[in-house]
């Protein structure tokens, strides 16, 4: 194959994911000082950590499957012909093609994360809830 298909619907969110977190990585300071707003920072750096995580890891694989199925096409002509068509071609043209998880990974990502900096969020401000009320009652 001449040209690799970057897949670009998994390599924006990833790049996104990396750039909200380098910028609360940056003003963590002034993010974490308010006692208030603390949970909800934690949980979105969590958000955008496992969101990370999901698609990144999605585009790794989705890369590396495509330049497995590359080293296959000896002439680069992007076809294969009989020649190079084996069980290892076929195995790695399977891996390519069978890529539903893959390409819906930045939706479910979304859900997953968002699911896991809620629950995040609510048991951080129970537990601040609670250990704020311990202390006025001493």
């Amino acid at each position: 194959m001449n040209e690799m298909s970057l897949p670009y619907h998994l390599i924006l969110p990833s790049l996104i994911s990396i750039l909200v977190l380098g910028i609360i990585g940056l003003k963590r300071k002034v993010l974490f000082a308010n006692r208030n707003r603390k949970w909800f920072w934690i949980s979105v750096t969590v958000f955008f950590g496992i969101y990370l995580l999901i698609v990144g890891g999605a585009t790794v694989v989705d890369i590396s499957a495509e330049l497995a199925l590359q080293k296959f096409d000896l002439n680069g002509d992007g076809f294969f012909s009989r020649e190079e068509i084996t069980p290892e071609q076929e195995e790695a043209m399977r891996n390519v093609i069978s890529d539903t998880g893959r390409n819906i990974s930045f939706m479910t990502g979304l859900i997953f994360s968002g699911i896991m900096a809620f629950f995040v969020f609510i048991f951080g401000r129970i537990s601040w809830n609670i250990k704020r009320t311990a202390q006025v009652l001493k």
